[in-house]
């Protein structure tokens, strides 16, 4: 039996999140685990399981999703990548495959992963993006001063209780994550990226900080008011959870390989 890690795109549009999700008496929802699942299975006549890194919302994208699954098939890296894809529907593709230690586990063997949040400021139609990036670019009509959000995002950098920048956490064992960088920046077709790397995530973390940066840009907060959330783990006092379409996976980064998965 041999062990394979896939390197995944998607766009998560139409897909209810990375994770199965059955419904009771019911077909099960349109997830990129149970895509990319079904397909592998019914590809190779084999009744893998599928483990992905990250456990993406719905709506939310991938450039670099990791996932692993084992099989006893004969055939190499490229070949099996092509063979899944071309079964797989247009909004997702296996960019790589790569056999590994029968011990790979994507999500514990994760040294960091990298996401940026993507949006258009001062929209004239409040809260959508042009045409032809609405499906990927976030929109908000404040316009706001990218240099102050990226004051604002240094202060996150750093191991934190992050309680304050997410949304359920009972069922965490703890709010405590280390963030390995937050930046900001106005990019040259005028949207504005916040691109954050750490350790792990809670849930719905990077969508609240994006929306509390997007508060600070507008004049809403001071940049020091991120101290503030992160001291009271306080909710409330955070921005809003922007939405889904701007976030996407970028990369996320294994021991050993010494680059970018």
């Amino acid at each position: 039996m041999r062990r394979w890690k896939l390197t995944v795109a998607y766009d998560g549009t139409h897909f209810h999140g990375w994770q199965r999700q059955e419904v009771p008496g019911g077909e099960p929802l349109r997830t990129v685990q149970g895509v990319l699942e079904s397909t592998i299975n019914s590809t190779f006549s084999i009744d893998a399981r599928v483990v992905g890194a990250s456990r993406t919302d719905a709506g939310v994208h991938a450039r670099a999703q990791v996932a692993a699954f084992d099989c006893s098939i004969d055939i190499d890296g490229v070949r099996l990548a092509r063979a899944i894809s071309a079964r797989l529907p247009d909004d997702i593709a296996v960019i790589t495959a790569e056999p590994v230690h029968p011990g790979f586990d994507p999500i514990c063997d994760c040294l960091s992963k990298g996401y940026r949040y993507t949006f258009r400021d001062a929209c004239p139609n409040a809260h959508r993006a042009g045409v032809f990036e609405r499906l990927w670019v976030a929109a908000t009509p404040h316009a706001v001063d990218a240099a102050r959000m990226h004051a604002a995002a240094g202060m996150l950098v750093g191991t934190h209780d992050f309680a304050g920048l997410a949304n359920s956490i009972e069922d965490r064992a703890t709010t405590v994550r280390t963030i390995h960088g937050c930046s900001v920046r106005r990019m040259p077709d005028g949207t504005v990226t916040i691109d954050v790397s750490g350790t792990g995530f809670l849930h719905n973390m990077v969508r609240i900080l994006s929306g509390t940066l997007l508060e600070v840009g507008r004049g809403h907060y001071e940049p020091a008011h991120i101290r503030t959330i992160l001291a009271s783990r306080d909710r409330s006092l955070a921005g809003p959870t922007m939405p889904a379409q701007g976030l996407c996976l970028e990369w996320i980064l294994y021991p050993k390989t010494g680059s970018n998965a």
